[in-house]
């Protein structure tokens, strides 16, 4: 089958084509987990399945583990990078924008930068934050404080200093907290300004990751509404630095996304 695999900021998928599955009855979940595993597969932190649409295209994420997700921000703008780069799109030029269409409904992407014919920078519009509520919770011995909410996936945000020995501790744990029956992405963000918010990531189905397109724009919200932040921040991941802009008809997130390789995957 054809693969290709882009990254934003670290943060790796592989991308399918839905027609190249097949049959029907293919395990899904077993083959995210052999694309996905780093040694003896390519490596990516999931697997995207989809569907090229004249304006877009639809799409289903696995994670490297081989669990569901909702959406994945930097996936999103990976499959928008691989679409631009087909389709020969710049920025500048008329045409509309892609819209991809995902579990957590549509994501308008704005191709805005172009650096090296393959690295594209997108505006993409990631939808209104739900259930956005502030936390105490107690796990493994450890009060975390912060935020949760719905950004198309489950997020919890704990706000104070990074500590990547926390995070190793905190991130499974909170997996089987009854607060996040469905599991749950972790981030723990420190504010060190009020336009900047640095943060560590524990991708639900994946772990440590070196960033999250949707755990950028939950920690952005989460520190404007409990941690004395902007409601437009520059998010430092260590893979790198997203603009997230929380407006009142939704969250707005800027980055960019690069193709990496096409090829065939024969395993």
């Amino acid at each position: 089958m054809r693969v290709s695999k882009a990254h934003a900021y670290g943060n790796d998928f592989l991308y399918v084509p839905f027609e190249d599955l097949g049959r029907a009855d293919i395990d899904l979940s077993s083959l995210a987990r052999r694309m996905c595993a780093r040694q003896t597969g390519i490596g990516a932190d999931g697997l995207i399945l989809f569907r090229e649409t004249p304006t877009g295209a639809s799409m289903r994420l696995l994670n490297a583990d081989g669990s569901p997700s909702e959406v994945s921000g930097n996936g999103v703008r990976g499959l928008g990078a691989l679409l631009a780069h087909r389709r020969q799109l710049e920025p500048g030029r008329p045409g509309h924008p892609l819209t991809i269409h995902t579990e957590a409904g549509a994501k308008v992407l704005t191709l805005v930068g172009l650096e090296a014919g393959r690295r594209f920078t997108f505006e993409a519009e990631m939808g209104a934050p739900e259930r956005l509520r502030p936390i105490r919770l107690v796990v493994g011995g450890d009060t975390v404080e912060g935020g949760a909410l719905m950004v198309g996936n489950p997020q919890c945000v704990v706000l104070g200093p990074l500590d990547e020995l926390r995070l190793s501790r905190i991130g499974p744990a909170l997996q089987r907290h009854p607060e996040f029956p469905e599991g749950v992405n972790v981030e723990l963000a420190e504010v060190v300004a009020p336009d900047r918010v640095r943060i560590l990531i524990w991708e639900r189905g994946v772990g440590p990751t070196l960033s999250s397109g949707t755990g950028s724009c939950a920690s952005a919200i989460v520190a404007a509404a409990y941690g004395g932040a902007c409601r437009h921040v520059d998010v430092e991941a260590p893979g790198g630095t997203q603009r997230v802009e929380w407006r009142d008809g939704g969250v707005r997130l800027t980055g960019w996304a690069e193709v990496v390789f096409e090829g065939r995957w024969i395993a």
